[in-house]
């Protein structure tokens, strides 16, 4: 397995989304990695969605205050455009990210200083599934029972808690998280600001912002997402602007 090999590779794009009725995002990033002294910090990478690529780092601080910080054109094509809602603060940041090995991630943020390194494993359950669902039809993600079941998978066997793929977002956007393929974060080290965020930890239970569950547990997906667009009138006069 060689994630760097993959994940470096991928082109920017601006597509729209099969369901016409959606919006979406496609990359890959840490879909959430707890720490023991309370931090939790999550990555986006996502060169193709409806807007304009991008990359984001979000924050929670051990008082459960989330921030997210975007490397892109505009903060409301990004995360915040969902999310923003549940955080105290949104901001710009430049972001970078290094693949220095081939399962091993180094980023580094500027304003608030963020250095970070990941190392993601695949073990075999992990693999099996890998080869599984990136085959599935897109129309597996619609109705309800088979999105619960992957919901069922994800916490009794791979021990990421009871997160939910599908709801509202903090911005009242209605979405569906695909994650298509996953691996686990045990080694990790972060400082931000200057100090150290600890070891990454298991949780009893998934973090939350707004209301949105991140994993229990250090994990590192490649997937994408769709929302249904909230306001049309919107959503084509920002696709125009960006366009440009």
């Amino acid at each position: 397995m060689n994630l760097a090999d993959q994940l470096s590779s991928l082109a920017p794009r601006r597509g729209q989304f099969p369901w016409s009725d959606h919006e979406y995002v496609r990359g890959w990033g840490v879909f959430g990695l707890p720490f023991d002294t309370g931090h939790v910090l999550a990555l986006r990478v996502f060169p193709d969605n409806d807007f304009a690529p991008y990359r984001t780092v979000w924050h929670r601080t051990p008082d459960g205050s989330w921030s997210i910080f975007v490397d892109a054109p505009r903060l409301d094509i990004a995360c915040p455009r969902y999310y923003g809602p549940a955080c105290r603060e949104t901001a710009s940041a430049h972001i970078d990210i290094e693949w220095v090995g081939p399962m091993s991630l180094h980023v580094v943020m500027t304003s608030p200083r963020l250095d970070w390194t990941v190392e993601a494993s695949e073990p075999p359950l992990l693999r099996v599934l890998n080869r599984i669902s990136p085959h599935l039809p897109l129309w597996t993600w619609k109705p309800d029972w088979l999105v619960h079941a992957r919901e069922l998978m994800a916490k009794s066997a791979l021990g990421m808690g009871a997160i939910r793929l599908r709801g509202l977002m903090p911005s009242g956007h209605f979405g569906t998280l695909m994650p298509e393929r996953m691996y686990f974060i045990e080694s990790s080290h972060a400082t931000f600001e200057g100090v150290s965020l600890g070891q990454p930890r298991h949780l009893d239970h998934p973090p939350l912002i707004g209301g949105v569950t991140l994993p229990a547990r250090g994990v590192l997906a490649v997937g994408q997402a769709a929302w249904q667009i909230l306001d049309r009138d919107e959503y084509r006069r920002t696709r125009a602007q960006t366009g440009r």
